[in-house]
C-alpha cells in the first residue's frame, strides 16, 4: 500500500513539473480585437484562446488584429500545447 501511495506521489509530482515548463514557455499573451488572445511562446509559436477561454485552432499565417489596432500573423498552431495549459489551469 505504502509503495502505491509513493508511486501515485511520484507521478503527481511528474505531472505538476510538466505542466510548469509548459507555462514557463509562454513568452507573452496578447489581447485581440475580438476578445480573443494570442500566446506567443518562447520558441516563436503561437497558440490562441478564444474569448470564452477555450484553444482554438488557426491557420498558418492568418492575420489578426490586436485590440490596440496593430496587425500580427500566425506562426505555428500549437493548439494542443496550449489546451493542456489551459486546462489545468482552470482545474486549479
Amino acid at each position: 500500500m505504502l509503495k502505491k501511495t509513493l508511486m501515485i506521489a511520484a507521478l503527481g509530482v511528474a505531472t505538476t513539473s510538466a505542466f510548469a515548463v509548459d507555462v514557463e514557455q509562454i513568452e507573452k499573451s496578447i489581447p485581440l480585437k475580438d476578445g480573443s488572445t494570442v500566446y506567443i511562446f518562447k520558441d516563436g509559436k503561437m497558440g490562441m484562446e478564444d474569448k470564452m477561454g477555450r484553444a482554438v485552432r488557426m491557420k498558418q499565417g492568418e492575420v489578426m488584429e490586436t485590440k490596440d489596432g496593430q496587425k500580427i500573423m500566425m506562426h505555428g498552431d500549437e493548439v494542443m500545447r496550449l489546451d493542456s495549459i489551459l486546462r489545468h489551469d482552470s482545474r486549479s
